[in-house]
């Protein structure tokens, strides 16, 4: 008897559940790594290898060919290209949401857009007001973006207790607060525009959507393009990351071979009898090739590049970025006190305001339509872990401030996310026992 008779047949939802189960885990690790590396960060910034450490990530490292040479300290290629791989994944992550998850349902989806975009919007007229007349009211999308790690890593605590609904919400919710960053970064904290080089970018866009009506499969030719796409922007005056969401959002989320046919080519070559006939130019030898190359298309690019590009962004680029940016020389800092309060105020109180306010407006408007499952307090609760907004906080903290501010904003953002961490999960785990109290009883 075939092994996979003993098996429960699989349903077209797995293959939806199974990446999404995979992206939890992994975020829920790499929340962990993030942290190791933020509070690595802060103790070496505050002990004698400051100095040395603070220097390495301002090296310049480029090429020069000729007279041309292109060059930025580590610290700007961490922020500005590994970065934009980290847009480009979480661009993979929603169009699959919208192509194949829940967030097909419109409804759904603008529940979760209502409570992101008023997470954005509440906190940021909360931080005009308080920093109004101040040197740092140009910070304002400092407290506007969640970070996705270290909310994922925060429900990971509470393990089975957290209901299904809660984690899509929180996820999709930051997933479009990362969008929502990456264009507050490209036009709110952009340069003065060149019009020649955003044309160029166009033009390799337009080149990205060429190569996929041509059929062209290989990876490197859409990298090539990818590459142009960021340096036009670049050049540009608008922040590159925008080219790895523009780009993921391109990404096709349907496969090139059926399950049909990929069964078909599999049955051709598993028709053969067992022998030493797959080398030589044979008949034998493109069935198996074209076997390959069926079972690497049955999975689409979209899932292909998030399962290869993930574990990358998750261990090497997330933690490269806090390691560079959240050094806090906590002895010589000189704090503005009002400063770090706009944005304590702004994270820990205006986000989750403004989730649950625009959320509940859109439900009662008839616009969107709250998950199965998801109360109104767990709703609350989960949404105070919105104010952890580590990571997209940094780096426009990077873009917008002056260096003489970035200190009180780092101390603000940091206190934010501990505070909104600790709030989070103290609501939830008081919520979620009693839920567990009520069933047993």
């Amino acid at each position: 008897m075939s092994p996979d008779l003993e098996r429960l047949p699989r349903e077209s939802v797995d293959r939806i559940a199974r990446p999404f189960a995979r992206f939890l885990r992994i975020e829920a690790v790499a929340g962990a790594v993030l942290l190791l590396c933020a509070v690595a960060a802060l103790a070496i910034s505050n002990s004698h290898w400051s100095a040395s450490y603070q220097a390495f990530w301002q090296t310049d490292v480029g090429f020069q060919w000729g007279d041309a040479a292109y060059s930025r300290s580590i610290k700007r290629w961490i922020n500005d290209a590994a970065m934009t791989l980290f847009f480009f994944v979480v661009a993979l992550e929603l169009k699959r949401e919208m192509a194949l998850g829940e967030l097909r349902d419109a409804r759904k989806a603008a529940f979760s857009i209502a409570a992101a975009l008023g997470g954005m919007l509440v906190p940021a007229v909360v931080f005009v007001l308080l920093q109004r007349g101040h040197a740092g009211i140009h910070g304002w999308g400092v407290v506007m973006a969640t970070d996705t790690a270290f909310v994922i890593g925060c429900l990971a605590l509470l393990g089975s207790r957290i209901p299904h609904s809660l984690r899509l919400f929180l996820l999709s919710l930051a997933i479009f607060d990362d969008i929502g960053a990456i264009l507050v970064i490209a036009i709110g904290y952009g340069h003065e525009v060149n019009a020649t080089a955003l044309l160029v970018a166009a033009l390799a866009v337009a080149g990205i959507v060429l190569l996929g009506r041509m059929g062209i499969r290989q990876v490197g030719a859409y990298a090539v393009a990818g590459a142009i796409t960021w340096l036009a922007l670049d050049a540009s005056g608008i922040h590159p990351t925008l080219a790895g969401v523009v780009i993921g959002l391109m990404t096709p989320a349907r496969s090139w071979v059926s399950d049909r046919r990929l069964q078909a080519i599999l049955g051709k070559v598993m028709a053969y009898p067992r022998g030493e006939h797959w080398s030589g130019d044979t008949d034998d030898r493109r069935d198996l090739q074209r076997a390959g190359v069926a079972t690497r298309e049955a999975l689409s690019p979209l899932e292909r590049l998030e399962i290869l590009l993930h574990p990358w962004i998750a261990f090497a680029v997330l933690p490269a970025f806090a390691l560079a940016n959240a050094a806090l020389d906590l002895e010589s800092m000189q704090v503005d006190w009002r400063l770090a309060g706009a944005v304590v105020v702004g994270l820990l109180c205006g986000k989750p305001l403004g989730v649950v306010l625009f959320s509940y407006a859109a439900v009662r408007l008839r616009l969107a339509a709250r998950p199965r499952g998801l109360s109104w307090p767990l709703l609350a609760g989960g949404a105070l872990l919105t104010g952890i907004g580590f990571t997209m906080a940094l780096l426009i903290s990077e873009l917008a401030l002056a260096a003489d501010l970035l200190a009180s904003v780092k101390l603000g953002i940091l206190a934010a996310s501990v505070l909104s961490a600790l709030l989070g999960l103290s609501v939830l785990a008081l919520l979620t026992s009693r839920r567990t109290a009520g069933r047993r009883g």
